[in-house]
């Protein structure tokens, strides 16, 4: 994996007053995404970065969040799976595993049933610290600042005003920039820029998407994925039950009356293994017991529904105290809320999960008995140095949503077909791939007696849960950029994506690779002094972008086994991007070791050779086919039948053996046959009897498309309905190398 250097710039003074300050990038947010399109934009030689947050850890989901274990799984073969980690997110991971080794011994010490990486909350905001540490020269970071006021003059951001979020300190501050990423929690920067945004469901009506609500009933606006802070609960030896909380009710949770609050596992068997289901291994952050760890180090964090709080149908008393606050702000979408009345919700939200951790130590304990690891031995972590041992924030499944060029939707990422594969759309612009579920939690409350007053339980609404399926697909560039205002790009959550697509794009390596994309966007643009929608709408430069991220090591095509420390990795990505190297449309897996086929062979030299800028016509296929194992039916007959009419290959034997497998030999003959670039490697000694296997295919076919460039477009008009303009039939090949088009 390659890495660009960082360059050396000088520090910005600290703040001692009132200032404003000027910058090429500012990027408004430290969550993870924000961290990675700062780091990135540093690589990639902007001198001039400026990072600003409102509080002082930086990392996002990772510590502030709550969210250590890391929740990253897909389907493969039929079974769940962790997705593959690459680019930024795999840096962090491995920076995670060397923290895990030298303070438990082993990279992965959790155990836990929802994925096997976990890190503490507080080493997880050192790492992020340390991450960004070789690029000080060029990123300067704020902290202790909020946007009150975006500057736009023209359709443009210029900059951001920002408050103070303490009492220490400079009051104000103001950043003029280039380009503004927006990573902030809740999009408070498109939002105030006056950006076209969404919050809350979309219509069927809208975009069409089968689980859409057809209507929206009174309130119907606000509702969204559920808050939930994530308590941190570490191993005490002693009865450590917190006090009563003053609103508890058991009623609250009586839907989990039955579920398990601790079984014995040992993590055996792998994640998502229903050996090892329950509230306490769940989101287990360190298994000290079967590791054989210290006493102390145990520790779990709760991440389960019964803590949810739904952002719709709110409590009386929270309703009434934001009426207070704001005429009309309990019925403001918590996007369009000033930070004060978030805080009132917020306060409730940590009630609810204060309420959980007394259930659970209290009701849950006693029924399923006394055991070392029952969840009333535990205590409130201290990590977050908080007054309440909560998280700083909360764990945000749904934001703001950026009303971008393209807004990714849910019939863009399923197949027509019940089973993960390729997704319907897999976007010609893709800055990164991925999948997991459309998980929606309760997004509602039933309250007892239907009286708001009462205590309540978090219920579904509507065709919204957790068990629709997305497929593995691409975010599109496109969704990064405003659809009307320039100088800035959404970042993290804050991107064009409906809410049930959010509801699976939303993971600590998928907001990873959101900051990487536009990190490189910013840094093209401002290198190249053009706006990103410039980016966007030329695929000459699309392709610098995505040429760019593959070199730094993000996977793109959603292949499974596709690493990014492999010599055909940017090859087999980017062929597959164009269109030349078709993947198998049954599985996920490239299969680099696998011996190409003389039909494969054949189809991927004439989609190479439709690529290029001096390209050939298509010939007429004649109604009787050439060779007798290759008949009419044949799905591959148009190209095998193109390749020999368009190539040298002199006499032609009956048949044609499609599915025989080649040599490097092979390769040569054809391309040299098909006046291609050849290499000597091929024929070199007795090395042009080598099976010719799909890695070093790919590797031969990209350097030649490298040799000889690519046909691309210098511009085209966006159509916000379509995710493949260059698709008519959306098969995932180009028009222009489909046989006859």
């Amino acid at each position: 994996m390659r890495r660009a250097a960082c360059f050396v710039a000088c520090c910005l003074p600290l703040l001692t007053f009132a200032e404003t300050i000027e910058t090429d990038l500012l990027i408004v947010g430290g969550d993870e995404s924000g961290c990675a399109a700062a780091v990135q934009a540093a690589r990639l030689g902007v001198k001039r970065i400026v990072l600003v947050n409102d509080i002082d850890w930086l990392g996002g989901q990772f510590c502030t969040q709550g969210i250590g274990p890391i929740d990253e799984w897909t389907i493969v073969n039929g079974k769940r799976a962790e997705y593959q980690a690459s680019g930024a997110f795999a840096e962090i991971l491995e920076r995670i595993h060397q923290h895990n080794r030298k303070t438990y011994g082993m990279a992965k010490p959790g155990n836990g049933w929802c994925g096997s990486n976990t890190i503490e909350p507080k080493a997880a905001a050192a790492i992020f610290e340390e991450w960004l540490a070789p690029c000080a020269g060029q990123i300067t970071v704020l902290k202790g600042w909020e946007p009150v006021k975006v500057l736009v003059e023209d359709g443009k951001v210029l900059g951001v005003q920002f408050g103070r979020t303490s009492q220490t300190g400079p009051t104000s501050l103001t950043v003029k920039a280039k380009l503004t990423a927006d990573s902030t929690d809740w999009g408070d920067v498109i939002r105030l820029s006056g950006a076209a945004y969404m919050a809350g469901p979309d219509l069927k009506s809208r975009f069409h998407e089968p689980s859409a609500p057809e209507t929206l009933d009174p309130g119907g606006d606000l509702e969204m994925n559920p808050i939930s802070w994530c308590p941190l609960l570490r191993e005490a030896g002693k009865d450590s039950t917190i006090p009563k909380p003053a609103r508890y009710d058991d009623h609250s949770f009586a839907d989990w009356q039955k579920a398990p609050p601790w079984v014995e596992w040992d993590g055996s068997g792998g994640i998502y293994n229903m050996a090892g289901w329950c509230i306490y291994t769940h989101r287990r952050m360190i298994d000290r017991y079967h590791n054989g760890l210290a006493p102390g180090t145990e520790a779990t964090i709760l991440n389960w529904p019964a803590q949810d709080y739904p952002l719709s149908t709110l409590p009386k008393h929270v309703v009434e105290a934001l009426e207070k606050n704001e005429a009309g702000a309990s019925k403001k979408n918590i996007v369009a809320m000033t930070p004060a009345q978030r805080r009132i919700v917020f306060e409730d939200a940590k009630q609810r999960a204060l309420e959980f951790v007394y259930w659970l130590q209290t009701t849950a304990h006693d029924r399923v008995g006394d055991f070392p690891q029952s969840f009333r031995y535990m205590k409130l972590a201290d990590d977050y140095a908080t007054a309440d041992h909560l998280p700083p924030k909360p764990y945000i499944r749904e934001g703001l949503r950026l009303e971008a060029l393209y807004i990714l939707r849910e019939q863009d990422v399923r197949t027509e077909v019940e089973k993960p594969l390729w997704a319907k759309s897999m976007p010609f612009d893709g800055v990164f791939g991925y999948q997991f579920n459309m998980d929606f939690h309760p997004t509602r409350r039933k309250y007892r007696d239907d009286d708001p007053a009462q205590p309540w339980q978090p219920k579904f609404f509507g065709t919204r849960n957790w068990n629709a399926h997305s497929d593995r697909t691409m975010f599109p560039l496109r969704g990064l950029v405003p659809v009307k205002m320039d100088g800035m790009l959404g970042c993290s959550k804050n991107i064009g994506v409906t809410s049930m697509v959010q509801s699976s794009l939303r993971l600590h390596g998928q907001m990873m690779h959101v900051g990487s994309a536009v990190g490189t966007v910013a840094a093209l643009s401002i290198k190249a002094g053009i706006q990103p929608r410039e980016i966007a709408t030329s695929p000459k430069r699309i392709r610098e972008v995505q040429r760019t991220l593959l070199r730094h090591g993000t996977l793109i095509w959603p292949w499974h086994d596709v690493k990014a420390d492999e010599p055909h990795f940017e090859a087999a990505n980017l062929l597959t991007l164009a269109g030349i190297w078709h993947a198998d449309p049954d599985n996920v897996f490239f299969k680099s070791d696998q011996v190409v086929t003389r039909r494969e062979l054949a189809g991927a030299l004439v989609r190479l050779i439709r690529s290029l800028p001096e390209t050939k016509d298509w010939p007429a296929i004649p109604a009787q086919p050439r060779f007798t194992d290759v008949p009419a039916s044949d799905a591959d007959r148009a190209f095998i039948e193109s390749m020999i009419a368009w190539g040298d290959f002199g006499p032609q034997q009956p048949t044609f053996q499609p599915n025989e497998h080649v040599s490097w030999g092979t390769l040569n003959r054809w391309l040299a046959a098909m006046k291609l670039p050849t290499f000597k490697t091929l024929v070199h000694g007795k090395v042009k009897d080598h099976p010719l296997t799909r890695g070093e295919c790919v590797e031969y076919l990209y350097r030649v498309l490298q040799k000889l460039g690519e046909h691309l477009p210098a511009s085209y008009e966006i159509d916000p309905d379509d995710a493949m303009p260059f698709d008519d039939d959306n098969d995932k090949v180009p028009d222009r190398l489909q046989p006859g088009r």
